[in-house]
């Protein structure tokens, strides 16, 4: 695989989730399928919005829709694998916020995958994109590799 970028480490991340992996998870070839990384990717960002105060998943008036999604995939994970997300912000725009993801297996150093995701922030109830509330901007500055 000459010329393919090799993972990233684990000091490319800002912040760190540890993920359970489910006996669900597996597929049939015995390792996590790919739509379940994107999980992964949806929990890790979701919790630490949560965990930081700047989101409430049932009130908040402003909330981030998925636009676009990737995936690159590095090594297999499977249950009972021990997973740690990794996240970072690549771009914070008025509206939108480009997250990266990397997912860790075990204590590995290199990431198993590397995602991303851009969410635009929208108001609840029109869901036209607003700009970033003042206190999600700081926190997510917090996160800006």
């Amino acid at each position: 695989m000459s010329g393919r970028t090799p993972p990233e480490t684990r000091a490319a991340y800002r912040r760190f989730v540890p993920i359970t992996t489910r006996w669900a998870d597996n597929d049939v070839y015995g390792h996590v399928n790919n739509v379940v990384y994107y999980a992964f990717f949806d929990t890790a960002v979701n919790s630490v919005l949560i965990a930081d105060g700047v989101l409430d998943i049932a009130k908040s008036p402003v909330i981030g829709l998925v636009v676009e999604t990737g995936c690159r995939y590095f090594r297999s994970m499977a249950f009972p694998d021990r997973v740690t997300a990794g996240i970072r912000v690549a771009h914070l725009g008025t509206s939108s916020v480009r997250y990266e993801v990397g997912l860790f297996r075990e204590d590995e150093e290199a990431a198993a995958a590397q995602g991303h995701f851009v969410h635009v922030y929208v108001d609840r109830g029109t869901q036209r994109p607003v700009p970033l509330p003042a206190e999600l901007r700081r926190a997510l500055e917090s996160l800006t590799a």
